[in-house]
């Protein structure tokens, strides 16, 4: 019987070399990537049943990755493997379209487990934050969420690479527009969420989980 292939995307070279180890006895892992850039080119390419991700990457976060593969028609399932407590971080990994949800201090037997469900159609959230998360959606959409969702996912791409201290020109070149769109979608983003400064900007990416310090 074939075994599953599996795509891995980490930034952390030493944990990525650890997940070979636990995935390679029941999977194919097919590659390893280290940004959000390379996993979609990545997966556009070879076609994996499954992407284990990270949610904080350069470039561009998993969960931004995931949501832009799920648009473009990918059939892989996708498994978050993160260090990330906050359910925040849950909902929109689900809502990105991800089957699993493990914390990385809990592999690897739930990433495994969490892996074998979604092949089989099913979700997995790790233990420690599923009745949080059921609470959550009971609950309704936080502030936090709210502001997040004000922006669409151009801008918010634009927001990473910005709290990553590209300037308008190098993130220009990345994504292939112009640098005149590059400042309007950063006035747009300033203007809703009413923020004055580019310090601020920064401040709200790291608070949402855009990026990590």
């Amino acid at each position: 019987m074939n075994k599953a292939r599996v795509l891995l995307a980490d930034d952390h070279k030493i944990v990525a070399e650890g997940l070979r180890g636990i995935l390679e006895p029941e999977f194919e892992l097919v590659g390893i990537v280290e940004n959000g850039r390379e996993l979609i080119a990545k997966a556009q390419e070879l076609g994996p049943d499954v992407i284990v991700a990270d949610i904080t990457m350069p470039s561009l976060n998993g969960i931004e990755a995931v949501a832009q593969l799920k648009k473009a028609g990918s059939n892989a399932k996708f498994v978050f493997l993160t260090m990330h407590h906050d359910v925040m971080y849950a909902k929109r990994a689900f809502e990105a379209g991800a089957s699993g949800f493990v914390l990385k201090h809990s592999a690897p037997d739930e990433l495994l487990t969490a892996i074998r469900e979604a092949l089989k159609g099913r979700t997995y959230v790790t233990p420690i934050i599923a009745g949080e998360l059921m609470k959550s959606y009971k609950n309704g959409p936080g502030m936090q969420e709210d502001a997040l969702g004000k922006l669409t996912p151009r801008q918010r791409e634009v927001l990473q690479l910005l709290a990553e201290g590209k300037s308008a020109k190098e993130i220009a070149k990345t994504l292939h527009i112009s640098t005149r769109t590059v400042e309007f979608h950063k006035y747009r983003m300033m203007e809703e969420l009413r923020i004055e400064t580019s310090a601020e900007l920064v401040q709200f990416a790291i608070k949402h989980g855009i990026i990590s310090i």
